[in-house]
């Protein structure tokens, strides 16, 4: 609380604040006391303006005219309670009709008491005023009223100073903000200057003096320009700042120079003995220089060897990493092939592992047909099939890869098809070959097709490392082929056994001939019209052709019988679906197949039979079974009926769809029948 400044700022602000709140309370006195002038000099005018108004009306004799008056004075927002009353007080005319006849207010009356011969004026409580001014009885007044009476009336009138006293907070608001608006710019320029001309010189020479008791001259030098006196004082510091360095500068340099000589002289001897010794430490170091450079290149001899060995350690950590390469690929391949038994699946599954390990484009399985010799597609991954007939025969022919690899039975590899000119870069799937690998494919060391994989996905060769791979797979996929090949033949020999089965039982009943068949057909048919993918399109021929198999396990006099079947004998013929599965039990490969027999005489609705499975529970199989099923046995004749015509029965599929079948697999079926698509 003793500093300079703050006692500078402190007065000078003090001084400020009491100057301008003296000034502000001059002005708002000074605006009050103008505020009542106002105040006298419009009431006396409005006061005249309203007289003459109401005299006006008073001539015209209408009383009746000067209430209206009086009324339009009232909607004035600053004039309240216009009316004209006698010396007695009491109401004559007034803009509010029911209290004429009544008293005026007091403060009314004692104004006009006050001034009784001209205007009037008094105030209430601040913020309104009472107005009196008598009405005379003039000449033009007197052809109504008597001569004596010298006062007609007294009018008298409430003003409300609301909006002056509006203007005059207003003035007090800006009078104010402006007063302290001043004041704060005021004390920002008084705080400015102090700080500026008085607070910041004195602390940037303090700043420098506190260099110079640290013994700091370059930093205690100071430049003040903000004053020509701080400006004086400054560069006079200056200079003492370096006068005292010289001063001390040649001092220390001439103790320093005196002691360097006195250190000279007591020590001569002993620098001497330095300079024997330090010779000595210097052939030292020659000789341990002439050891390290042996050393060295020892170190060097070392290094060759051990880049030696890193070389042929990274040679078989690559034999080792392609080894490893070609262990992963058999193992996944050994995957693949156990995954599934079906040839077009197998194939197709081998093309993308080969891919996916040789990192190429293009990859096809050509088989070899050795009675025709051609080759047949197995599959083809990377070529779209427009480019070539999946169907389609190659002749074998001589300048194809394919051809080359079966005469010669040995993997091929082809770097760069250009190179190669006895090969065509065209391949006859449409496609154009860069690089190419193919493998022979044996069964029994019979050569029955190639693998062959093309064109890099990088754009780089294939190399002897590829094919090796490409040949390793070929080898597992020979066996896989055998394998899903003898799997095809036992399901041939499966299928044929228990259809020949189905044909002994349709063999024995001449009603029931042929049933299979045209079941068969009429379900192949609508297959093919609801789009059901390969498997269910074979599962649903399979069941077809087998679905009355389980009447092997019902009597023949049953069969056959003419009469009506008794309960017992209905549910005795019902079983047939469950026999049926019962015997193709232990054919696991038609488990599928098994479920749809199965469920081909149950009904949409859930009533059928055997275990009443509904709607969409049921397999689409099993559905369209249903219809061809119901569609042949009303068709065709039995022994306790005719066959039905076709139409009939169509009605009757109709009348039946939502709750025996399928609603849109009978709609198709009657479509079909209807466009002769059976």
């Amino acid at each position: 609380m003793n500093s300079l400044k703050i006692k500078i700022l402190g007065i000078t602000i003090l001084i400020t604040i009491a100057a301008v709140t003296v000034a502000t309370w001059h002005n708002v006195q000074t605006q009050s006391l103008m505020v009542k002038q106002m105040v006298g000099q419009n009431s006396r005018i409005l006061a005249r303006t309203i007289h003459n108004s109401l005299t006006s009306a008073m001539l015209s004799g209408r009383n009746q005219d000067v209430i209206v008056a009086l009324q339009k004075i009232a909607t004035e927002p600053t004039v309240h309670e216009p009316r004209i009353f006698d010396q007695s007080g009491r109401i004559l005319f007034s803009a509010n009709e029911t209290e004429i006849g009544r008293t005026v207010p007091v403060i009314d009356l004692i104004t006009f008491r006050n001034n009784p011969s001209d205007f009037g004026l008094a105030e209430t409580d601040g913020t309104h005023f009472v107005t009196t001014l008598p009405i005379r009885n003039t000449a033009e007044c007197r052809q109504c009223h008597p001569a004596e009476k010298e006062l007609l009336g007294i009018f008298s009138a409430h003003l409300g100073l609301e909006s002056l006293l509006s203007l005059q907070q207003q003035g007090k608001q800006a009078s104010f903000f402006t007063s302290v608006s001043l004041l704060l710019v005021m004390i920002i320029c008084l705080v400015g200057f102090v700080l500026y001309y008085v607070d910041t010189p004195i602390r940037k020479l303090t700043a420098a003096m506190t260099h110079l008791e640290q013994g700091n001259f370059d930093a205690a030098s100071t430049s003040i320009h903000s004053s020509r006196e701080m400006a004086l004082l400054s560069n006079k510091f200056n200079r003492m700042v370096e006068g005292l360095k010289h001063l001390l500068n040649t001092t220390v340099l001439s103790e320093r120079e005196r002691a360097a000589d006195q250190e000279k002289l007591r020590h001569k001897d002993k620098i001497d003995s330095m300079h024997m010794t330090l010779e000595e430490r210097l052939n030292e170091i020659e000789n341990l220089n002439s050891t390290l450079e042996e050393r060295v290149h020892e170190v060097e001899d070392a290094n060759f060897r051990i880049s030696d060995l890193a070389a042929n350690l990274e040679d078989r950590n690559t034999t080792l990493a392609k080894a490893v390469n070609r262990l992963s690929t058999l193992y996944e391949m050994g995957l693949v092939i156990n995954s599934t038994m079906e040839l077009k699946n197998l194939f197709h599954l081998l093309l993308e592992k080969a891919l996916e390990s040789l990192h190429a484009d293009v990859g096809y399985i050509l088989l070899y047909d050795k009675v025709n010799n051609t080759l047949r597609i197995g599959d083809v991954i990377g070529v779209p099939i427009g480019f070539f007939d999946p169907e389609m025969s190659i002749k074998l022919i001589q300048g194809g890869v394919s051809h080359w690899v079966i005469e010669n039975r040995e993997p091929l590899l082809i770097k760069r098809i250009e190179d190669a000119r006895e090969f065509s870069r065209m391949s006859k799937l449409g496609f154009a070959r860069d690089t190419v690998i193919c493998a022979p494919l044996f069964t029994q060391d019979e050569v029955i097709g190639t693998i062959t994989i093309a064109n890099r996905r990088d754009e780089s060769l294939f190399y002897e490392e590829d094919l090796e791979i490409l040949s390793t797979i070929a080898a597992q996929a020979s066996v896989a082929i055998k394998n899903a090949r003898l799997y095809e033949e036992q399901q041939s020999t499966y299928l044929s056994t228990v259809q020949a089965l189905v044909s002994a039982i349709e063999a024995s009943d001449p009603y029931t001939r042929g049933h299979s068949e045209r079941v068969t057909r009429y379900s192949v048919a609508l297959a093919h019209k609801l789009n059901l993918n390969e498997s269910a399109f074979r599962d649903l021929e399979q069941a077809a052709i087998l679905h009355d198999i389980g009447k092997i396990g019902i009597d023949d006099s049953l069969l056959h019988k003419v009469e009506t079947l008794s309960l017992d004998d209905v549910d005795r013929l019902r079983q047939h679906p469950l026999i049926g599965m019962r015997i193709l039990e232990p054919i696991h490969f038609m488990a599928r197949v098994r479920e749809v027999i199965g469920q081909h005489h149950e009904r949409f609705d859930g009533s059928g039979y055997p275990l009443g499975i509904t709607g969409q529970h049921l397999l689409l199989e099993s559905r369209i079974l249903a219809v061809a099923d119901s569609f042949d046995a009303m068709t065709s004749d039995r022994p306790y009926r005719n066959a039905m015509p076709t139409s009939v029965a169509i009605s009757e599929i109709e009348a039946n769809s939502g709750t025996q079948f399928d609603p849109e697999v009978a709609k198709a079926f009657v479509e079909l029948v209807k466009t002769n698509q059976l």
